[in-house]
């Protein structure tokens, strides 16, 4: 393969719910599995430590607080023992690994996605801008700070969680840090079938797909499975049953994909119960191809008819006395770092 050439990998499998030590296990494993078939990035789905909250969806609030203080406690603190484990099986595996985790800072609970290179260190770690619906009762915001795209020793590479590939602004804040390898972590897609189709696999691998179209990047869609274990957990009548998967209740809802960046799926499909990794060898040489057509924050764009404006500060709620903080946010035209 020539330097712009590699191998890279994305994982379709269910966490162990509400284990963060199991979970944490689990991902060094298949971070081995993709480094020893010879991938050099593997991507894993949203929170996958320590499992997607499925019951903020399947009920009332007050029927979901007998998990709150569980999930509180596996989740991963940003300078864990579990992180670094996952930055030590990266490094002994020499690969790049981008995991969704929920991370926990003081009392609060975030969306969270690590990019840790193959020398076993975190490039950056990342909140989800605006949890979706009613994952808002359980986890806070991100702020413009956690738009990032870095050079890595697999190009520049990104990452957003879930709905986040269904805001435009937040895309094209993206796509004008050039990005050349994108992850897209999805949690599992057994929600609601029948019943909301913008929830659905068919819409989300699509927003992903136009995400490969759109940044004239790669893209790696990972989505979990839901294991039996959170069935077990959650399912205790019928109707949450129907709502979790209208199917029954059985393990499901993988439909994870590698796009080329004019949109191609490069691989087949894992059947939707199947545990594994998908693998594709990618060249970036093959973005200018795309590009020529399409680049949307480059030759494709008319910033004198519209443009976007970030504000890249993070959010601070407590400042020290005689810092010189001002309140005004400092807002700066969409740039490469």
């Amino acid at each position: 393969m020539s330097e712009t050439a590699f191998k890279v990998a994305v994982v379709q499998a269910a966490p162990v719910f509400l284990d963060a030590k199991a979970s944490t296990e689990k991902a060094i494993g298949l971070i081995a599995e993709a480094g020893a078939n010879g991938a050099k990035l593997v991507a894993f789905p949203e929170v996958f430590i320590p499992g997607y909250p499925w019951w903020l969806w399947l009920g009332a609030p007050a029927w979901g607080m007998q998990f709150v203080s569980r999930y509180h406690a596996n989740s991963l603190r940003a300078d864990g023992p579990e992180l670094a484990a996952i930055a030590a099986a990266a490094k002994k595996s020499d690969i790049n690994v981008v995991i969704g985790f929920s991370e926990i800072e003081g009392g609060s609970l975030y969306l969270s996605q690590a990019l840790i290179s193959d020398k076993g260190e975190m490039v950056f770690k990342r909140r989800k801008l605006k949890p979706t619906h009613v994952e808002r009762t359980l986890f806070g915001e991100g702020d413009g700070s956690d738009f990032r795209v870095v050079d890595t020793s697999v190009g520049r590479l990104g990452a957003l969680c879930c709905a986040e590939h269904i805001q435009p602004l937040s895309k094209y804040a993206m796509y004008a840090m050039h990005e050349q390898v994108h992850v897209a972590s999805w949690p599992s897609f057994t929600l609601y079938r029948g019943k909301a189709y913008a929830l659905g696999h068919e819409v989300n691998l699509a927003a992903s797909q136009i995400y490969a179209l759109e940044g004239g990047c790669y893209v790696l869609h990972s989505s979990a499975v839901t294991g039996q274990d959170m069935f077990d957990a959650l399912c205790d009548t019928p109707e949450r049953v129907a709502l979790l998967n209208a199917e029954g209740c059985k393990p499901g809802g993988g439909y994870s994909m590698i796009f080329g960046p004019d949109g191609q799926p490069l691989v087949p499909h894992m059947p939707q119960d199947q545990e594994g990794l998908l693998y594709a060898d990618i060249d970036l040489a093959n973005i200018a191809v795309a590009k020529a057509a399409y680049d949307p924050s480059g030759h494709y764009a008319r910033g004198d008819v519209v443009r976007l404006m970030v504000n890249r500060n993070p959010r601070r709620t407590c400042v020290d006395f005689g810092e010189g903080v001002t309140d005004g946010a400092q807002w700066t035209e969409a740039k490469v770092e």
